[in-house]
């Protein structure tokens, strides 16, 4: 069982604020610090989106519990509107818990994220003026990508290659892991 993180001081963030805390009570209610006021996790999802950082703990064990309300915020999105994982995406995730490889994974798919991010960045600056971001539904955004083949193209090369270098170095690591889940022994 992991060590439980105790109540300390606020971490100063990089802009010399101290982390903006909130502490999770048996009733399942979040309290803000900061506003001294209960938020709900829609407060937390928009703290998420304004890039916000932030921590959750138990207000009784000072217990990090950052990780348990993102998930709960993912649930929701998942449970409602546009799902963003298929059952297979999901299951294949699953199946890398417990696996030798499990960290590996993690890193991977943070690697990724990151650089989906920085695509997305891209996408956006070279892009300014043509639409507004806020206003673009999962299926108007597609409608939007299939238009700009060329320009999707050449954001997506880098990406795509670094996903594909990843996938490769997963494959080297299947020989020395076999039985790596999803994926075929690699090369040696």
């Amino acid at each position: 069982m992991p060590a439980q993180r105790r109540a300390t001081a606020p971490m100063p963030q990089e802009d010399g604020n101290p982390m903006r805390i909130l502490k999770k009570y048996p009733n399942r209610r979040l309290y803000d610090t900061r506003t001294s006021s209960y938020i709900t996790l829609a407060d937390v999802k928009q703290m998420v989106l304004g890039g916000e950082e932030f921590e959750v703990r138990d207000a009784k064990t000072g217990e990090d519990l950052t990780r348990s309300i993102l998930l709960q915020i993912i649930l929701e999105e998942e449970s409602g509107g546009v799902p963003m994982f298929s059952t297979q995406t999901l299951s294949q995730i699953i199946r890398f818990y417990g696996h030798a490889m499990q960290g590996l994974m993690g890193t991977m798919l943070e690697k990724n994220m990151a650089a989906f991010a920085e695509l997305q960045s891209q996408f956006i600056s070279q892009s300014k003026g043509l639409y507004d971001p806020k206003h673009l539904s999962p299926e108007s955004w597609t409608q939007f990508m299939a238009g700009q083949p060329n320009l999707v193209q050449n954001l997506m090369g880098s990406y795509l290659e670094q996903s594909r270098a990843m996938f490769e170095q997963m494959q080297q690591a299947g020989a020395l892991f076999p039985g790596l889940p999803g994926f075929p022994p690699g090369k040696k």
